[in-house]
C-alpha cells in the first residue's frame, strides 16, 4: 500500500438550487417573529483524484529493456524499464486512444510497434512505431486499421506487421502493414461469426489468426477459432484443434522454433494450451489447465511458461505436466512474460516488474512508480463510501480515501471493481473478470481478498446492492462469453451464496438490481441486436424464483441501465435516457419520460434522503418524489468513467460521484 498526498487540499463549493447556483449570500431576516425560509442548498467537496497509478495493459522485453503500455490513462504512453538499473529510462506518448494492449518488435530489435484501444474511431492512426535506437524521439503513427481496436500485433521475420482486434458489431479482419510502402491492407475476415480477434503470430510463410467471442458471446457468435493465412496464396485455412472449439476465444499465439503454441480463454470449461507442429498443424497436443484464461506465452527448451488468473505455470513438452511456478507473493493480473538466461521477467497489473530466477526460486520485485513511471489519475470503475472511507475502483486496484485526514491508499485487487457497497464499515465489491465478490475490512485486513467465487462464465458483475431484510448482497451480472446473465446472492450473516442464471431470459443480462421488502428487482438489458430487452423482473432472492415481470413500453426501446426504489415506486433509466416508474403494488408502469438531454447513455441511480438521484456521463440529477419531474443537481459533472457512471450514498445521505478525474462528495439538501 502506498499513501498518496493527492488530496491534501480540498475545495468546498456551496451552491443553491437545482443547478448549483449560489444561495449562501442571501441576506438574513432580522425580524424576531420570522424565521428565514429554508433554501435548497448543494455543497460539493472535491476529494482529489479518484485513483492515481501507472496502470498497464501490455509489456514486451527487447534486449535488456521491458517496454510497457499504459491502460486507461491520458495520454497513452509506452515506458521503457531498464532491467540492469531497474529504472524507467525513457518513454513515448502516443496521444490517442485510452489503452495499449498490443506491443511487438521486429527481428532486429530496432522498431517497437504499438496498437491502441479507443472508445470511438478517431480517424487517426491506431498503429505506432518507435525507433528504439533514438528513444528520445516520439513514436510516430504509421497506419490505421478499420477495426477500431488493435488487440495483438506480430512482426514476421521480413519486417511485415500483422494486426488483429475488432470493433463492436463487425467481424474482425486480419490487417497487414508494409513498412516499405507504408500501406495498411485488409487481408480478409476468416471467421464471419467472430466478434473479436485477440491473437496473431507470423512466420516467413504463414500468419496465424486467433479469434472468438469473449466480449459478445451468444446470439450465434462463434467460439474459439484458429486460422492459418498462406502469405503467398492469400488464403485462409481453419486449423482449430477440435478440443478447443468449446472455449469462447483463442487468447494467445506464439511461434517458438518449429512449434506454434496456442491458448484459449475458458468459460464453462477450463482454458487450454496447445502445442502444434508448424510443419504439420494436424500434429499437436492439447492440455487442459486449471485456469479460466491462459496467456503471455514464453519458452525455453522443453518448457513453456504461461500466465493464468492465479499466477504463473510451466508446461513440459517432454512430460506433458503443468507445474505452478513458485513466487513469494501475489503476481495479480499478468500482462507481460519473457524468459532470458534463466530469469522470467513478469509485468504485473499491480504496477511492478518481478524478476524470477527459475533455478534458485528467488525473485526481485520493482515498483514501477518508484522506478520512475509516471503516476497519474486513471479513469474509474465502481465507487462506494461510508462516513469514514470512500473507495474508488480502477484497474487492479482500489483507492481508499480517508475522509478524516484526506490520505489515499491504493489497495490491490485483481481485475476491476465494477461496483461496490460498504456495510458496517466493510467493503464488498463485484470483481471483473470471473473474480466473483471481494471484501475488505479496514479494521482487520491489509489487502482485499476474495469473499465468494461464482461460475467463471458469469464473468462481469455490473451492479451491487444490499437487501437488509434477507441480509443478502445482490449482484447483477453479465456473461460475456455465453450471453445472458445472472443474479448472485451472498448472505452476510451465514456466508451462503447462490447464483441464479438467466433470471430474466436467455438473452438479457442483469444490468441493474434494486430491493424493497425482501424482493429483488432486476433490470434486463441485451447487448446484441436481436431479442428482447428492457424487461423488469420481481424476484424472490431466497427462494430463487420469479414473482412477476413487466416489459417496458415500446417507446423505451433500449435495455435497463439503472434502478432505484423509493416507497412503492421503482424508478428506472434506460441506456438512452428513457425514464420510467413502476408502481410495484399494482405491477405496472405509471410514468415515462425522455431524459436523453441529461442522460444520453449509461446511468446509475441511488436513493438518499427521500429522493432518487441519477448520474450520467455528463450530469447529476434528482427526481421529485411526487411529480417525478427531474432537476439538475450538478451540471457538467463529466465524470472520467471507464465503464459507465456510478453514484453512491454514505450513511449520512451524502452522495459520491466523479467530476472529471476527481472524486466529489455532494451534500444536497433540496426543499421537500
Amino acid at each position: 500500500m502506498h499513501p498518496s498526498p493527492s488530496i491534501g487540499r480540498r475545495q468546498l463549493l456551496v451552491a443553491g438550487g437545482a443547478l448549483g447556483l449560489a444561495a449562501a449570500a442571501a441576506p438574513l431576516l432580522t425580524t424576531p417573529a420570522q424565521a428565514a425560509p429554508r433554501r435548497p442548498c448543494t455543497r460539493i467537496t472535491d476529494l482529489g483524484p479518484g485513483i492515481e497509478q501507472f496502470a498497464l495493459m501490455s509489456a514486451l522485453q527487447v534486449g535488456d529493456t521491458v517496454y510497457i503500455g499504459s491502460r486507461n490513462l491520458t495520454p497513452t504512453r509506452v515506458i521503457a524499464f531498464h532491467l540492469p538499473t531497474r529504472k524507467v529510462v525513457s518513454q513515448t506518448v502516443l496521444g490517442t486512444g485510452h489503452s495499449i494492449q498490443a506491443l511487438a518488435a521486429d527481428s532486429t530489435g530496432r522498431y517497437l510497434y504499438a496498437g491502441v484501444l479507443t472508445k470511438a474511431d478517431e480517424g487517426r492512426p491506431n498503429l505506432f512505431r518507435w525507433d528504439l535506437t533514438t528513444p528520445d524521439r516520439s513514436a510516430v503513427g504509421v497506419g490505421r486499421t478499420e477495426d477500431r481496436d488493435i488487440r495483438d500485433l506480430a512482426v514476421a521475420p521480413d519486417g511485415t506487421v500483422y494486426a488483429v482486434g475488432g470493433i463492436p458489431g463487425k467481424a474482425p479482419a486480419l490487417w497487414q502493414y508494409d513498412p516499405d510502402t507504408g500501406t495498411v491492407t485488409n487481408l480478409g475476415i476468416p471467421d464471419p461469426k467472430a466478434t473479436l480477434a485477440r491473437a496473431v503470430a507470423a512466420t516467413d510463410t504463414t500468419v496465424f489468426f486467433g479469434a472468438g467471442s469473449v466480449l459478445a458471446g451468444g446470439d450465434g457468435a462463434s467460439k474459439a477459432s484458429l486460422y492459418a493465412y498462406d502469405r503467398a496464396a492469400g488464403t485462409f485455412g481453419d486449423v482449430t484443434p477440435p478440443e478447443m472449439e468449446k472455449d469462447p476465444s483463442l487468447r494467445d499465439l506464439a511461434v517458438f522454433g518449429d512449434r506454434l503454441v496456442a491458448s484459449t480463454s475458458g468459460s464453462t470449461e477450463p482454458a487450454k494450451l496447445a502445442v502444434m507442429d508448424l510443419a504439420d498443424l494436424s500434429s499437436y497436443t492439447v492440455t487442459s489447465t486449471s485456469g479460466s484464461v491462459v496467456k503471455n506465452l514464453a519458452a525455453h527448451g522443453d518448457l513453456i511458461w504461461f500466465a493464468t488468473e492465479s499466477g504463473l505455470h510451466s508446461y513440459s513438452t517432454a512430460t506433458k505436466i503443468v507445474t505452478p511456478v513458485a513466487f513469494d507473493g501475489d503476481l495479480g493480473e499478468i500482462w507481460g512474460l519473457d524468459h532470458t538466461d534463466g530469469t522470467l521477467t513478469v509485468v504485473s497489473g499491480y504496477g511492478f516488474v518481478a524478476e524470477i530466477d527459475t533455478a534458485a526460486g528467488t525473485s526481485v520485485v520493482t515498483d514501477l512508480g518508484r522506478a520512475g513511471a509516471p503516476v497519474s489519475p486513471q479513469t474509474t470503475m465502481g465507487i462506494a463510501a461510508d462516513h469514514r472511507f470512500a473507495y474508488v475502483g480502477g484497474n487492479n486496484g482500489i483507492a481508499r480515501h480517508d475522509l478524516r485526514d484526506g490520505t489515499v491508499v491504493n489497495l490491490r485487487a485483481p481485475g476491476e471493481a465494477k461496483d461496490a457497497e460498504v456495510l458496517n464499515g466493510v467493503l464488498y465489491t463485484g470483481q471483473y473478470s470471473s473474480q466473483g465478490m471481494w471484501t475488505y475490512d479496514p479494521a482487520r485486513d491489509e489487502q482485499p481478498h476474495q469473499l465468494a467465487a461464482f461460475p467463471s462464465e458469469q464473468n462481469r458483475p455490473l451492479d451491487v446492492c444490499h437487501d437488509p431484510v434477507n441480509e443478502l448482497l445482490l449482484v447483477g451480472a453479465q456473461s460475456d462469453t455465453e450471453g445472458g446473465g445472472s443474479l448472485w446472492t451472498y448472505s452476510t450473516r451465514t456466508g451462503r451464496k447462490a447464483v441464479h442464471v438467466n433470471p430474466v431470459d436467455g438473452a438479457q443480462l442483469v444490468r441493474a438490481v434494486a430491493t424493497r421488502d425482501g424482493v429483488a428487482y432486476l433490470g434486463g438489458d441485451n447487448p446484441t441486436a436481436q431479442g428482447p430487452r428492457g424487461t423488469v423482473v420481481a424476484f424472490d432472492p431466497v427462494a430463487g424464483r420469479e414473482l412477476w415481470r413487466t416489459d417496458l413500453p415500446a417507446s423505451l426501446t433500449t435495455g435497463v441501465a439503472a434502478l432505484a426504489v423509493r416507497g412503492r415506486h421503482l424508478y428506472g433509466l434506460t441506456r438512452k435516457g428513457g425514464f420510467f416508474v413502476v408502481d410495484v403494488t399494482i405491477r405496472r408502469v405509471i410514468h415515462t419520460a425522455d431524459h436523453r438531454a441529461l442522460c444520453p447513455g449509461f446511468a446509475a441511480m441511488v436513493t438518499s434522503r427521500g429522493f432518487v438521484y441519477g448520474v450520467s456521463d455528463t450530469t447529476l440529477f434528482r427526481f421529485d418524489p411526487r411529480t417525478f419531474a427531474v432537476s439538475t443537481v450538478v451540471p457538467e459533472i463529466n465524470g472520467a468513467w471507464y465503464s459507465g457512471p456510478h453514484v453512491n450514498a454514505d450513511s449520512r445521505g451524502q452522495l459520491y460521484a466523479m467530476r472529471g478525474h476527481n472524486l466529489v462528495r455532494i451534500d444536497d439538501r433540496p426543499v421537500n
